[in-house]
């Protein structure tokens, strides 16, 4: 069943249910879907080299994995989502991080 999307930009879509990430597996660059009742909760930071800033596809530390976003390093925040069934977090950038961000916060998922 498709909802329509409370926020899309072409890195991200966001719907009552899921999270829609593009670019996300390498090499493929196929989307990958988070349920949002699977989400245990959503950090956000501001970027810095030590947290992905100039990260572009992939992971570092083989705990965060990153969908592709070559303008990461422009982006004013990082949203960091720890799942309930999975030892690997994910980090990833949006277009319009404020609604993004109000989004988050009003499903109480931002902790």
């Amino acid at each position: 069943m498709m909802t329509e999307a409370t926020y899309s930009d072409k890195l991200v879509s966001i719907t009552n249910e899921e999270i829609i990430l593009e670019h996300y597996y390498f090499p493929t660059g196929k989307k990958k879907v988070v349920r949002l009742d699977n989400i245990e909760r959503i950090a956000v930071e501001k970027p810095t080299i030590r947290n992905g800033k100039w990260r572009l596809h992939g992971t570092g530390n083989f705990k965060t994995w990153y969908p592709m976003d070559y303008s990461r390093y422009k982006r004013d925040r990082i949203f960091f989502v720890m799942l309930k069934d999975q030892w690997v977090n994910i980090g990833f950038t949006v277009e319009d991080g404020n609604q993004v961000e109000k989004i988050f916060r009003d499903k109480s998922l931002i902790r």
